[in-house]
């Protein structure tokens, strides 16, 4: 079957229905949610029993980015700014040094263990090197893994923060393959450019986005999720126009946003959290259409053995000597290490080399299928086990709540309150966004003069309103006590 515009919408959408369907019951066999996405796209695909023609890697790339600015976008935005500053030098150390570790440690295994120039070897590496956010985001939370200590915000920051890194090594070695006159060093500007470019980017558009989000009037609540979309590709097109890394400044601008009082960010966390797996599906099954099992079948066995050293050599080797300064049990060492998740980020990046038609283009896209496979099955399903086994993981019961979780299950409260607002109160006409009441608290309804007025972000408080809360202890009211109370108008 031929892809074409009157068909194109039935098929997708059949194909989304089946995935989500098969995907609901997956967990009860064990098997991952993102590998079912993946065999559906290749079930559907010219060589299974769909019989759809799909071979475009430009239109795959295209899918995958897009896929991917909002799968980090959404990372960012569920990343609690407290409870990742403890284990900032860490994440930050295993996103940079230990993608470099990762990448040139597999590439001279490939190197020895292949007919691959050492350029071709690294390129490997490198598109193999970063953990894959989408399929740590989405396991880690499909299995509901309660981890001790700082563990899981670690695990989140580092999949989170890797892809950058992963993907300026495969445009720098990409470059020396195709280039083969250049030397390593010439590659050096470059990282630095796209790193240092990406980070102020990201920051400077997440400063911007909050004040146009918190600042500009739309009338509806429902316009603010699509403005934030657009300020998203804003931010990735940008800094990638003046050449800096886009995917990580949407990470770094998410990150920034996720962490401010923003107006009706209950609903933009909500739908950012469905689109990351509509982005997942669809990102999973573009790529599974991508694949042809006939091509890649010759490369089965160098792909298992490649993944084999990448899972139990080439990625604890990087995690151990990134941490090798930081005070960490060998046990959480040896975790985070297991949690080294390869998913469709590497399928996405070796789309590259096919793009840039070099000669063992095809070869590389094979055996990163491999990888990226094993792993989720490997890695993937075991990752309650070895928890348990090295005794990181928590018990149900105690499991902490992330605090924009909060926003997004609409967890039950332990009490309601009413608090009159005076006449000289710091919050007369103030918005609700510019009190920065507790996270933990809602103002579920105001009542202004006999009526009863639905609250939003940009509500403006009236002297004598009653704000009606929902907040979980006396603490919380207490603070917000203080808030209505301070700077009083003389």
């Amino acid at each position: 079957m031929n892809l074409t515009i009157e068909n194109i919408l039935l098929v997708g959408s059949i194909l989304l229905f089946i995935s989500i369907i098969v995907g609901k019951t997956s967990y009860k066999f064990g098997v991952p949610t993102l590998i079912l996405f993946l065999a559906i796209g290749m079930l559907a695909g010219s060589d299974g029993i769909g019989g759809i023609q799909f071979d475009d890697p430009k239109l795959a790339q295209f899918i995958g980015i897009v896929s991917l600015n909002f799968i980090l976008f959404s990372g960012g935005l569920d990343t609690n700014w407290n409870a990742v500053k403890p284990i900032l030098k860490e994440g930050l150390v295993l996103s940079t040094l230990g993608v470099l570790l990762t990448a040139v440690t597999l590439g001279t295994f490939v190197y020895y263990i292949t007919d691959f120039t050492i350029y071709e070897s690294m390129l490997l590496g490198s598109i193999v090197s970063s953990t894959d956010a989408a399929a740590v985001f989405s396991i880690l939370r499909s299995k509901n893994l309660a981890l001790k200590s700082n563990l899981r915000p670690t695990l989140e920051l580092e999949s989170g923060s890797n892809d950058p890194m992963a993907y300026v090594l495969t445009l720098a070695f990409l470059t020396l393959v195709i280039n083969q006159d250049l030397s390593v060093l010439s590659i050096i500007p470059l990282f630095l450019q796209q790193m240092i470019l990406g980070g102020i980017g990201g920051f400077v558009f997440g400063k911007l986005s909050e004040i146009i989000i918190n600042k500009i009037k739309l009338g509806f609540e429902g316009l603010y999720p699509v403005l934030v979309i657009a300020l998203m590709f804003i931010t990735f097109s940008a800094t990638d126009a003046v050449g800096g890394n886009g995917f990580l400044a949407i990470y770094i601008c998410a990150v920034y946003l996720g962490n401010q009082d923003l107006i009706h960010k209950s609903t933009i966390l909500k739908m950012f959290d469905g689109m990351a797996w509509l982005m997942q599906i669809v990102l999973f099954l573009t790529l599974g259409l991508l694949v042809f099992p006939s091509q890649i079948l010759p490369y089965l066995g160098i792909g298992l053995l490649i993944s084999v050293f990448l899972i139990l050599v080439a990625r604890p080797v990087s995690v151990l000597l990134s941490l090798m300064f930081f005070k960490m049990k060998m046990g959480r060492r040896f975790y985070i290490s297991w949690v080294g998740l390869r998913g469709a980020v590497p399928i996405v990046f070796a789309t590259y080399p096919l793009l840039a038609g070099i000669d063992k283009a095809s070869i590389i896209f094979s055996i990163v299928f491999f990888i990226s496979v094993s792993s989720v099955l490997i890695q993937g399903t075991t990752l309650s086990v070895f928890a348990k086994w090295l005794n990181v993981a928590l018990p149900e019961e105690v499991k902490p709540i992330a605090e924009n979780d909060r926003y997004i299950l609409n967890l039950p409260k332990s009490a309601m309150e009413e608090v009159t607002v005076v006449p000289n109160s710091f919050a007369v006409e103030k918005r609700i966004i510019d009190l920065h009441f507790p996270r933990t608290t809602f103002i579920v309804m105001i009542k202004r003069d006999g009526l009863f007025v639905r609250p939003g972000g940009s509500t403006i408080i009236k002297a004598n309103d009653t704000l009606v809360l929902l907040l979980d202890n006396e603490e919380s009211l207490a603070e917000v006590n203080v808030i209505l109370n301070q700077a009083v108008v003389v």
